[in-house]
């Protein structure tokens, strides 16, 4: 009974365009993700004196600051992003592909 519904799942159209859409944007976050990290140790490897700048005159915060708070709040944004499309789009999916198997 198991195997049978196991072979009905993967034999299902919805399910495997939800593993694409799923794998795909999964994906495009972590390249995402990837760029904005490793931009930003890009940029503190190779041009320090932009980070070291001062904010206004007189500040004592850098330019440095922000941006890596910049990449703090990126990670939270996307992982946001994918929450909100899973409990929306993948959710839909995985409930459409339970009720024609089931």
């Amino acid at each position: 009974m198991q195997q049978d519904l196991v072979h009905a799942i993967k034999s299902n159209p919805k399910y495997h365009e939800l593993v694409s859409k799923r794998k795909a944007f999964a994906w495009i976050l972590a390249i995402v993700m990837l760029v904005i990290y490793y931009g930003f140790i890009l940029i503190v490897a190779f041009n320090k004196a932009f980070l070291s700048q001062q904010l206004w005159t007189g500040s004592i915060t850098t330019v440095g600051i922000p941006i890596g708070l910049g990449v703090i709040v990126s990670a939270f944004i996307l992982t946001g992003i994918y929450v909100f499309r899973a409990n929306s789009e993948f959710d839909r999916l995985t409930r459409e592909i339970k009720e024609e198997v089931l």
